[in-house]
């Protein structure tokens, strides 16, 4: 009773600090709450009581504030004392990440009809088609709105109910209560050439044909995953497009198994084709790992990238979904066929690509967690703390990547990381120093260097507050400084030297 009493007494700033420390750290009352019962069941308060707290209605017990304390990573005295934090912590209204812009003048350069005229032939001149553009353009404004379709996850939880747990049957009958009829086809993989040179094996997994009819590689029955993604994509055609003119070929190899054009000017039906294929596609990922019930399954998993296994989907939707899941928004997601070769990228922390977009490069940075995977023979995941100058300013990422197969037994690398610099600043901490510390240590060790002791504590309570395990295991290999092309090289001497 004395010890309570004494909260009460040094309470006056504790529920706004609680609540600062939770919008700082991206958390909603339900995720602080959840946290908070991993910690210890028993002193973890409810999203009401949390809410009481924040307000100044209710003081916590010593045992539940020792908890909100170990989620936190701070001093229970740091809740007490009687200086309110220096900056309250807001959110930040209107900027959702993704590559930031620069005003564009003159004005009449970007006149509507002007650009009418100029993109058919500036599409032409550089040899990408109609198609391409539409997904860069598809991409950006992912990346912007940081993978937050709201109206999309709502038709996916109307459909599946929220199910974490779809098994094919289900998707099955749903496919049928949309009056779509499902045929099965042969068909083996075999082997195309792409615009570099590079063989690939490709196979068509589904696809569907006017007015109901989805067809299915029978291939699939042998592969859930792949055979659940197909069938909720299909079912996403449905319920968002009502089959309207749909041209849906979905295929695994190196190289798009999506229906191509041959025109190079933006074709209407073609950038709309674009579009339907994303949204389905967003869809197909939403069904299958809807929101809430996925991000509480990625607490308690630490965010480990072996949870598509628990769940029955593949490792890319699983990957792709903690991009949009998690309540940190900056991420990011490469799937890559071969260095230099990306079939799906989303960068909602903006950091800049490693490769061309839809081209090789002469001097990619080998160092980067991706192109590593590639040279590893292990197929298991592994972890990497990476320095990169972005505008001139040193970030630090981290991220997990891990070597699969696809349908068509072609390998790729999938690799999912996050942005540190917000999180470290998040703990009060000078993002940059910290970040500058480590990168002169990499430079002056060669290029790679261990993280040094009072660095890694001060990541590692980073790494709790997120509960991301792959962090921690980050943190214990080599930090390396990486670049976005060989000139760029900041390892003494280069590595294009």
């Amino acid at each position: 009773m004395k010890k309570n009493s004494e909260l009460m007494r040094k309470s006056h700033f504790l529920g706004t600090k609680i609540r600062n420390l939770r919008k700082r750290n991206h958390l909603t009352l339900e995720d602080l709450s959840a946290r908070c019962i991993r910690v210890d069941p028993q002193s973890a308060p409810s999203v009401s009581y949390l809410s009481m707290i924040e307000r100044g209605k209710r003081t916590p017990s010593s045992d539940m504030l020792e908890n909100l304390a170990e989620v936190f990573q701070k001093p229970v005295d740091w809740f007490l004392d009687n200086e309110p934090e220096v900056n309250e912590i807001t959110p930040q209204k209107g900027r959702h990440g993704g590559i930031s812009g620069m005003a564009l003048e003159p004005n009449f350069l970007f006149d509507n009809d002007i650009l009418q005229i100029a993109i058919p032939e500036m599409l032409s001149q550089t040899g990408i088609s109609g198609r391409q553009f539409a997904h860069l353009l598809i991409r950006a404004h992912q990346e912007h709105h940081q993978n937050h379709f709201p109206d999309l996850e709502r038709a996916a939880e109307e459909v599946g109910g929220k199910d974490l747990y779809l098994d094919v049957d289900a998707l099955l009958s749903m496919l049928k209560a949309q009056g779509l009829v499902v045929h099965w086809f042969d068909e083996a993989p075999g082997e195309v050439i792409d615009e570099s040179g590079h063989v690939f094996a490709r196979v068509i997994t589904s696809y569907f044909a006017p007015p109901n009819e989805v067809h299915i590689n029978r291939m699939l029955q042998q592969n859930q995953p792949r055979l659940k993604y197909d069938l909720a994509v299909h079912l996403g055609h449905a319920v968002l497009h009502n089959r309207d003119g749909l041209q849906c070929v979905l295929g695994s190899g190196g190289v798009s198994g999506a229906a191509n054009t041959d025109e190079s000017a933006p074709n209407a039906q073609d950038i709309l084709s674009a579009w339907h294929d994303f949204e389905s596609s967003f869809f197909a990922g939403a069904l299958l790992c809807p929101k809430v019930a996925y991000r509480q399954l990625l607490d308690s998993y630490g965010y480990e990238t072996h949870i598509h296994q628990a769940l029955g989907i593949s490792p890319s939707v699983a990957m792709r979904r903690m991009t949009v899941a998690s309540p940190y928004p900056h991420w990011h997601y490469f799937d890559a066929y071969l260095p230099g070769k990306l079939k799906a990228v989303y960068r909602g922390n903006g950091i800049p690509l490693p490769w061309g977009n839809m081209r090789s490069v002469a001097d990619p940075c080998q160092h980067w967690a991706v192109f590593r995977k590639f040279q590893q023979q292990a197929m298991q995941a592994s972890a990497q703390l990476s320095v990169l100058n972005v505008n001139n300013q040193p970030r630090l990422y981290c991220c997990e990547s891990i070597k699969v197969n696809d349908v068509a037994d072609n390998p790729h690398v999938l690799c999912a990381g996050i942005d540190l610099n917000p999180a470290i600043a998040a703990q009060g901490l000078d993002a940059n120093e910290v970040v500058q510390e480590l990168q002169a240590l990499c430079i002056k060790q060669g290029g790679a260097s261990v993280v040094p002791w009072h660095l890694k504590k001060q990541l590692q309570s980073v790494a709790k507050i997120l509960n991301i395990n792959w962090i921690e295991r980050g943190i214990a290999n080599d930090v390396r400084v990486i670049c976005t092309r060989g000139k760029a090289c900041p390892r003494q001497p280069g590595c294009y030297d």
